[in-house]
């Protein structure tokens, strides 16, 4: 059996983060929902 690796919170956000500056379509994904955000606070 393999050992569980357990990671810190932070490890696990760098991961996280690495993963989705790889991923073209969820960075796009994630752009819309902040500009629909942005653009509803500004109403």
């Amino acid at each position: 059996m393999r050992k569980i690796r357990k990671f810190t919170f932070e490890q696990l956000v760098n991961e996280n983060k690495r993963q989705l500056l790889n991923d073209e379509k969820e960075m796009e994904k994630i752009e819309k929902k902040l500009e629909e955000r942005i653009l509803k606070k500004a109403e």
